[in-house]
């Protein structure tokens, strides 16, 4: 059910996000909603986990995976030709 909610309210996001933007802008937002799902699933699932060291895994890498949604969103939006993302990678 709370993942149903999480994919509900990117959902929700994306479709105010783009209002008014530009379509580098949309994509960007999508990326950042994505990943913040994807973390939000992640510290859930760090929640229900039965060791400490798998807790602390999966928050480590709902970190990481919110991380890299953020500077990819940047990228998008910055279009800067020194970023892999502008060079299609």
């Amino acid at each position: 059910m709370k993942k149903m909610f999480v994919l509900g309210m990117a959902a929700g996001l994306v479709s105010l996000s783009a209002c008014n933007s530009t379509p580098t802008e949309q994509a960007a937002d999508n990326i950042e909603a994505n990943s913040e799902a994807v973390a939000d699933n992640l510290e859930e699932a760090a929640d229900n986990a039965t060791t400490e060291t798998g807790e602390a895994a999966l928050e480590n890498r709902a970190d990481a995976v919110r991380a890299t949604g953020q500077n990819q969103a940047e990228d998008m939006r910055t279009n800067d030709p020194d970023t892999n993302l502008a060079n299609g990678m």
